[in-house]
């Protein structure tokens, strides 16, 4: 298993390329999020904003590409990097550690932290993506929710068939694949890994390793 199964990191955010090492094993990129944010500034330690709506609040350390489509009121807590062309609706939440690329939706009462978006991420309607990370073109329906913590608090690990992974993470949300479809108020269980072209149809609880271009029905 390794994260280059489930998404590869796509030209726009090419700068973070280094930091996510495709043979890792896929939940290890949670980790570096943080680094490969402070690199990027260290690097440009005073990006320029574009204009920024007055009830849009911004703390800390943030780059918002030019292009970014803004809402009249949400917070951005850095460190965060929003991509070209990205989409970010009223009553956003970014609570640090997020990276989205291209053409994202961020959506009306969504809330993110620690987690990585590719390109066409769609998350648009009262989601919580929380530790995790989607590939290019996930789509995750209204009422969405990526749990990220076990009901014992403890360390999660990763089972698939024969397979046992220790993780040594309290906190894994999703691992959700290139071309992902997720409908409405799913709740993808901690720690869960869904693979590319994956469906998860009507269902308001999936969880476990899904098979690549499966459907999860209830």
């Amino acid at each position: 298993m390794k994260a280059s199964d489930y998404f590869e990191i796509p030209e726009s955010l090419s700068v973070f390329r280094n930091s996510f090492d495709p043979d890792a094993l896929p939940w290890n990129w949670l980790k570096n999020i943080g680094e490969a944010l402070g690199n990027f500034f260290e690097e440009n330690p005073t990006p320029t904003l574009p204009e920024i709506p007055p009830g849009l609040h911004i703390k800390g350390e943030v780059f918002i590409h030019p292009s970014a489509k803004l809402p009249p009121y949400g917070v951005i807590e850095g460190p965060a990097y929003i991509g070209p062309e990205c989409e970010l609706r009223p009553g956003v939440y970014i609570r640090g550690k997020v990276i989205a690329g291209r053409s994202c939706v961020m959506g009306n009462s969504c809330e993110y932290k620690n987690s990585l978006l590719m390109d066409n991420v769609e998350t648009a309607h009262f989601n919580y993506v929380g530790d995790s990370i989607l590939g290019t073109k996930a789509h995750l329906g209204a009422g969405v929710i990526l749990a990220n913590v076990r009901l014992d608090r403890k360390n999660l690990t990763i089972k698939e068939g024969n397979k046992t992974w220790e993780t040594g993470l309290r906190k894994i949300g999703g691992i959700i694949g290139e071309n992902v479809e997720i409908s409405c108020n799913s709740v993808i269980q901690p720690g869960s890994l869904i693979g590319k072209g994956a469906y998860v149809v009507c269902s308001p609880s999936a969880g476990g390793v899904i098979k690549p271009r499966s459907i999860v029905r209830l």
